[in-house]
Parts: structure tokens; C-alpha cells; sequence
């Protein structure tokens, strides 16, 4: 421990010579109840340091308070025992703060719920007890102006001192050489804060990359345009709607409603299938099966120029399975010394050759590696998009909700992108093309066009343009994705 610092410095490092970036995690709306301000620059206070504790509200104060009442832990309900009943020295029912501060989530109770996020405290941004805030409002024209205007507009504004301390935090590591942050909860904590630290980071550093959890599409534009985060989770959107689609009980007749929807901001969305909060594709409470992940990750990574992530371990399978001690499996724990056994194999004694993956493992990380690599150099994928999905549903025999279609071009790259969510049927049919392409793509009436999937190059189809519509057959296995080339 007292050489994490070094150890960090030397990360960075390491990952910048391997041409890589690095982002750490921030979490701006709370802290651990047994928050220590150890690491605190000289001259400078930790958080709740200079607090008035007699007032439950004040503008600079880090903390919300319960003056004259003392923080007891929660009533345990529903048979839940503290660490599965195992025997702890600091097991002991009893927790010291007076006053009792608000817990993270908001709860202004000395003694939280169970279900609360009761070993977090909730930071003040300067919003007061009522709703009512303690800081200037950004103008609505605000979403329009630029990251320079934004630190001008806060330049002459008195801030509240959290703030400030946050500020300095994002500061400090990108100091050290951090390219980025990842920040948590970001809804929680008011847009104006985030026009704050933002528009100081990308005067510290242009190229810092800005990535937020916020859940809650109503806010999704002014996260992005007023607190001027380059990416949010795309959860409950995208998502969302592949997992219900994955698991059966979801149409692919929503996806191009979702891409629609976000059309306008949709490179500023992240999309995924995996990461620490989220269940693992291959956990039984998911689907079981990794492979059911193959359709969807290749609608997310082609369906629109939103980057994607992968997380480590989903590209070979990683269900998630161990029984780590805190929670229950399905997703990878990050609270507990865990091994990530398929992860592991690839690592491979640290040769990193995938040397003790299995067969089923190593293909599936070659559709990952196969994929990927085609995203990156598609010029069409940053290009224009348009859904042949309900135009297919309308006129093709056959086509149906468990399929999913639509094309990508750019310059002299154009693109059928086709996925079958279905585990157990395949499907033949004779896939269309609208007029509205065809003549968009300047495709010649009575003319055949041959067509390669980018994923494998080994199948094929033709496409022809018969009264303005284009035309192929397709034979579609269970699982099964093409990104036909034309």
C-alpha cells in the first residue's frame, strides 16, 4: 500500500507506451461513511474539514448533517446477515458519527434503510434541503456554447467549496497522467457542476475523455451539450432493449425506435453488453450462453458511430460464476480478491496467448477480434445510417421480429448489415432494399451486384435491382450475423 502511487505512475506508464489511455474512476456524489482525507495536499482540507456540523445545510459545507441526532446502522431484514454471519472484529452493530451525516442515496435518516446506500454520505453541490441552489444557473443558449465559453461563464461565480475540491482532485490526476475520468452517478449531481470541472479539465487537457453514468434519458442532452461529457452509457436504451431481445421476450421491431430516438446524439453514447454493473452474457441469469451475445454486439458496434466497449473477460465467454463472498454471481465482483477464470486463461501464465482457452472460447474471441477490427477501419460506419427493418417486415415472406437489418454507407463503402437473435431457427428469405437506397446508392435498374460478408468472407449473395427495389436471397443460421459488402 504505501507504494500505490508509485505502483499507478508505473501503470500509466506502461499503458501509454503500449499506445494506450487510461481513465479512472471518479465518484462525485458520495464518499465512505469512514471517509479519511489521508492523501490531502499540503494546504489543503479533506472533505467535511471545515464544515459547520451544527446546521443540517450550509453553501460550503461538503456534508448534509442531522444535528442532535447520532447515525445507527440499518434494522436487518428479510434474513440478511452482515457477511453471511461470518465472525469480524468490526462486526459489532455499532458505527460512531455525530452528527449523522445523509446517506449517499439521499436518505436523510440517522438510521438508514437496509436497502440505502447506508456506507456512502452524499456530497453538497449547494443544492439546499428544498430543491432550491446556492449557485448560478447556466442560461438555456448554454447547450450551444462552447467549452471555453463555459469556463469563462463560471470564471467571476462564487462555487460552492465541493466544487472546488473536485476540481482539484480531477486536476491532480490528470497531473499524473490519467487521460480521462469515468464518472459515477453523474445524474445525482447537478448539470451545472459538471460545466464546472468539465470545461477546467478540457482547458487543462483538449483530449481528456469524459464518460458518465446517467440513466435517465430526459437528461441525456443536457448532460452531454450543457455539462459537456463526451459519452453516457447507453443502458437504457440500447441496452436494455438487446437484452430483452437476447432473452426472448423482446422484439427487434424496437431498435431502430431506440436509434431514432438518439439520432442526434449518438456519438455521444457508449455502447456495450458487459461491464461491472451489468450481468455477464454467459451467467444463467442472463442467457447462459455467450454465443447469444454474438447478434447483438454486432448491431451494437455497426448500428450507428457510437464508440463501443468491451469488458474484459466478455470476449471469451466469462459467465461470472465464482462465488466471490459478497453478493451472488452473474457479474464479476469488484469488491473481493476474485479470480476471472476465462479471462485467466487467455492470460495464460502471463504469456497472453490464449493458451489454455478451449476451442468454443478461442473462436468466440476470434468473432470479437474479427469484428472489432472491422469497425475500426470501416469508413461507412461513421457515415450514414438507415433501418430496412420495418421496410423488410412489411414486404418480406419470412422476415420477422427475431431478425434485424439495416444499412450503413459512406463514399465508396456501403453496407447490409443483417443479425438473426434467434437460438434455435433459421431463416430463409428474399431480402429487400427500398427504393430510397438503391437510388441513394445510384444502383442501376436490371443490374446484379455481388455481396461478401466482412465478418468470415465465405458467404455470399447477389443483390439484384428489379422495379427499383434491390433484391438477395438469404439464408440465415441461428445466431448468425452478416455485414455484406456491396
Amino acid at each position: 500500500p504505501e507504494r500505490r502511487l508509485e505502483e499507478f505512475k508505473e501503470l500509466v506508464s506502461r499503458t501509454h507506451n503500449a499506445g494506450l489511455k487510461l481513465i479512472i474512476d471518479i465518484v462525485p456524489n458520495h464518499v465512505a461513511r469512514n471517509y479519511e482525507g489521508t492523501s490531502t495536499p499540503s494546504g489543503q482540507f479533506p472533505f467535511g474539514a471545515k464544515d459547520d456540523t451544527s446546521v443540517m445545510y450550509a453553501k460550503n459545507n461538503d456534508f448534509y448533517y442531522l444535528p442532535g441526532e447520532t447515525f445507527s446502522i440499518p434494522q436487518w431484514n428479510n434474513g440478511y446477515i452482515p457477511l453471511g454471519g461470518e465472525a469480524h472484529p468490526l462486526l459489532d452493530n455499532t458505527f460512531k458519527e455525530v452528527p449523522a451525516k445523509w446517506t449517499g442515496n439521499g436518505s436523510r435518516l440517522a438510521q438508514p434503510d437496509q436497502n440505502d446506500w447506508y456506507e456512502t454520505v452524499k456530497i453538497n453541490y449547494g443544492v439546499q434541503p428544498d430543491g432550491s441552489v446556492d449557485f448560478a444557473l447556466l442560461p438555456s443558449n448554454y447547450s450551444s456554447k462552447t467549452l471555453e465559453e463555459h469556463l469563462e461563464f463560471w470564471a467571476d461565480k462564487p462555487v460552492p467549496a465541493s466544487w472546488v475540491k473536485f476540481k482539484d482532485i480531477a486536476m491532480y490526476w490528470l497531473v499524473m497522467g490519467v487521460d480521462g475520468f469515468r464518472f459515477d452517478m453523474a445524474e445525482m449531481v447537478p448539470v451545472e457542476f459538471w460545466s464546472y470541472l468539465n470545461s477546467h479539465i478540457k482547458n487543462r487537457n483538449s483530449k481528456a475523455i469524459l464518460l458518465a453514468e446517467v440513466y435517465n434519458p430526459a437528461l441525456y442532452r443536457d448532460y452531454i451539450h450543457k455539462g459537456k461529457m463526451d459519452y453516457l452509457y447507453d443502458k437504457v436504451e440500447l441496452y436494455d432493449s438487446l437484452k430483452h431481445i437476447m432473452q426472448g421476450h423482446g422484439w427487434t421491431d424496437h431498435i431502430p425506435v431506440v436509434q431514432d430516438g438518439l439520432k442526434d446524439i449518438e456519438h455521444h453514447m457508449l455502447h456495450f453488453l458487459e461491464n461491472h454493473d451489468e450481468q455477464r452474457i454467459a451467467s444463467p441469469e442472463f442467457v447462459g450462453d455467450a454465443n447469444k451475445g454474438k447478434p447483438a454486439m454486432v448491431v451494437s458496434a455497426t448500428i450507428s458511430t457510437s464508440p463501443t466497449m468491451i469488458y474484459f473477460g466478455q470476449e471469451v465467454g466469462e459467465p461470472g460464476a465464482e462465488h466471490a463472498g459478497f453478493g451472488a454471481p452473474s457479474r464479476t465482483s469488484i469488491f473481493d480478491y476474485i479470480g476471472v477464470p476465462h479471462h485467466q486463461r487467455w492470460v495464460n501464465d502471463k504469456k497472453f496467448d490464449g493458451g489454455q482457452l478451449a476451442p468454443e472460447e478461442k473462436d468466440l474471441r476470434d468473432f470479437y477480434k474479427r469484428l472489432l477490427t472491422f469497425t475500426r477501419d470501416s469508413k461507412a460506419l461513421m457515415g450514414a445510417y438507415e433501418d430496412i427493418h420495418y421496410f423488410n417486415r412489411d414486404h418480406t415472406e419470412n422476415y420477422n421480429y427475431r431478425v434485424l437489418s439495416f444499412v450503413r454507407w459512406a463514399e465508396d463503402e456501403r453496407l447490409v448489415v443483417l443479425s438473426n437473435f434467434d437460438a434455435n431457427d433459421s431463416y430463409s428469405f428474399e431480402l429487400k432494399i427500398p427504393n430510397v437506397i438503391v437510388q441513394e446508392w445510384g444502383l442501376k435498374e436490371g443490374s446484379s451486384y455481388d455481396m461478401v460478408d466482412a465478418l468470415y468472407g465465405t458467404q455470399k449473395t447477389t443483390l439484384h435491382i428489379k422495379e427499383g427495389i434491390g433484391i438477395c436471397t438469404i439464408e440465415i443460421k441461428p445466431l448468425q450475423s452478416f455485414i455484406f459488402q456491396l
